[in-house]
């Protein structure tokens, strides 16, 4: 056990990867359902998408959720509230008062468009043929005429949107369960189905085969993914406030808002 930890101290690379680690997991801070969902065209649109949230998703009493680990997740969920509230709104501020948001558009878009790969496979895999030629369709040309995927001319000359799909949908689709939830710290809502897929749409991000191939790679990856969140909370500031004040319970709202748009999306009606 000694010589391990010897062997540990004595590889710098490592503790170096091990400490932007740990710098990553205090900055990328994915805030609650707010960055949770990726941002489809600015801070106005994802207003009037979370609002929405007591309209279409909950408009029905939500089923039931299996949630028997609630004193633990109640507790992560106070963790990331005070998280939010205390460190990433603040620099989500700073960010957004010297960014402007066309700018911080731009930012969401580049990104949005890296991950194309996910969204294609994971439409392949559900069978939804159509969506994954509209995902190449979409990455060539925002890529190309979008420049590097900064801008949308698909979605804004072409009206072809980028199909939400991930890992825990594919699952569900495949008649996989849900599993308990989980509200996981810096990560927010989840279960043990899409945290599996979270796992999974992990190797089917560009950016994970960059992280670990030297450490240079690894800060770059680690800045990039920061400066990504924190982009997509400034576009989405107030949005958490807002649905906060609007319950009595905001643990409970919040996880059946999550489940209720899970299954929303599970079975197509997005």
């Amino acid at each position: 056990m000694n010589n391990s930890l010897l062997v540990l101290v004595r590889d710098h690379g490592l503790v170096k990867k091990l400490f932007f680690a740990a710098v990553l997991l205090g900055i990328v801070l994915i805030a609650l359902p707010l960055c949770a969902q990726e941002n489809q065209g600015g801070g106005d649109q994802v207003a009037r998408e979370f609002a929405a949230l007591d309209d279409d998703w909950l408009e029905d009493e939500p089923e039931q959720v299996y949630d028997p680990l609630e004193p633990v997740n109640r507790f992560f969920f106070t963790f990331n509230d005070k998280l939010y509230f205390w460190l990433l709104r603040p620099v989500a501020r700073g960010y957004s008062f010297v960014v402007p948001e066309p700018a911080r558009e731009c930012v969401g878009n580049f990104f949005r468009n890296l991950k194309m790969p996910a969204r294609f496979v994971n439409s392949l895999l559900q069978g939804k043929i159509a969506e994954s030629g509209t995902e190449v369709t979409r990455f060539v040309i925002n890529s190309t005429a979008g420049v590097v995927g900064l801008w949308d001319p698909a979605r804004n000359w072409f009206d072809l949107k980028p199909s939400p799909e991930d890992m825990g949908q594919t699952l569900g689709k495949f008649g996989i369960g849900e599993g308990v939830y989980i509200c996981w710290p810096f990560f927010g809502p989840s279960n043990v189905r899409d945290s599996i897929g979270m796992a999974g749409d992990y190797f089917l991000d560009p950016f994970s085969y960059l992280a670990f191939n030297d450490e240079e790679g690894f800060k770059v990856v680690t800045g990039a993914k920061s400066v990504n969140q924190i982009n997509t909370t400034s576009l989405k500031l107030g949005d958490y406030e807002s649905f906060k004040e609007a319950t009595l319970d905001p643990y409970g709202a919040l996880r059946d808002a999550y489940y209720a748009k899970r299954r929303s999306q599970i079975n197509d009606k997005k």
